[in-house]
């Protein structure tokens, strides 16, 4: 009876494995990437190169600045469509171009140093829904750079709020409390999920602990599908209110940046308890053979 008792425990153990794995998994990334703003910085930055956050920030900022000519905001005479649709052309391109520049780059990582805050509130805390991208230090650097090349009306492009949505946390509901203690455990779902796995196989009765062990890497494989299956779902679920257009193609590009460590942690989760499983079965079946073997030397 106590035999059994103890692959029960076993059993229950690496069970519970399956959903730590994914939970410690989370807790880290939450204290290490979300929590952090040099890593947070790090992460994000490079999104400045993206095409399709290029496209939609100067989508962003010309709209503004021909929405501001159409009010009459610029003193610049009555315009014909199509030469509206020129200086549009004209801005789009130039802001495009900016953005191969060292100036824009400087100017990226402010804005996204500045979003560091927002996303913490989103995805944790639920102090705030939307993830906005402040571009004012962009558009800043953007007028001067064109006043510099003489784009006519440069000096009059505003810079004030200019936002783009990248994220939209209003459909997380309790996960974000989920991962607001998460993040206040840090490492130490880790060190747990460890111990538990130690735990299982130590518990399991002493002729079936390499089953125990197959078991624990079968857990640890689960709980990396699992992972990854929760970040594809929650990714729909924080882009699908954006509108779509620009916004929600910054906003696929900047959550997938954003939870890259977590899918290359379930992915590889997934490869170590599948060959920890492998590994073990095998040296079982080959230890197996030994023993069954005739004439074997005692």
């Amino acid at each position: 009876m106590r035999t059994n008792h103890r692959t029960s425990l076993s059993l229950a153990l690496i069970l519970l494995l399956t959903v730590l794995t994914p939970l410690s998994a989370v807790a880290a990334w939450a204290d290490l990437e979300v929590g952090d703003t040099r890593r947070f910085v790090a992460t994000t930055a490079p999104l400045g190169s993206d095409h399709a956050v290029r496209i939609a920030l100067a989508d962003r900022i010309t709209d503004q600045v021909m929405s501001e000519i159409k009010s009459g905001a610029f003193d610049v005479g009555p315009f014909q469509d199509d030469l509206r649709r020129a200086m549009r052309d004209l801005l789009h391109d130039a802001v495009l171009s900016f953005a191969e520049s060292d100036a824009f780059r400087n100017a990226w990582r402010t804005a996204v140093r500045a979003t560091h805050s927002t996303v913490e509130q989103a995805l944790t805390n639920g102090r705030g829904n939307a993830v906005t991208l402040d571009l004012a230090p962009v558009v800043r650097q953007v007028k001067a750079q064109l006043v510099s090349d003489g784009v006519p009306f440069a000096d009059r492009i505003p810079v004030r709020d200019t936002r783009i949505v990248v994220l939209e946390a209003n459909g997380l509901g309790v996960w974000r409390e989920v991962a607001e203690g998460l993040r206040a455990a840090g490492i130490w779902p880790a060190v747990g999920t460890a111990l538990l796995a130690a735990a299982a196989v130590l518990t399991a009765v002493a002729g079936r602990r390499r089953r125990a062990l197959t078991g624990v890497g079968l857990a640890v494989a689960a709980g990396g599908v699992l992972l990854v299956v929760v970040v594809a779902v929650t990714r729909g679920t924080v882009l699908q209110d954006l509108p779509d257009d620009g916004d929600r193609a910054a906003g696929a590009a900047f959550y997938d940046a954003l939870t890259g460590s977590l899918r290359i942690t379930g992915w590889s989760l997934l490869g170590a308890g599948l060959l920890l499983a492998l590994a073990t079965w095998l040296t079982g079946r080959l230890t197996g053979r030994r023993e069954r073997s005739p004439g074997e030397a005692p």
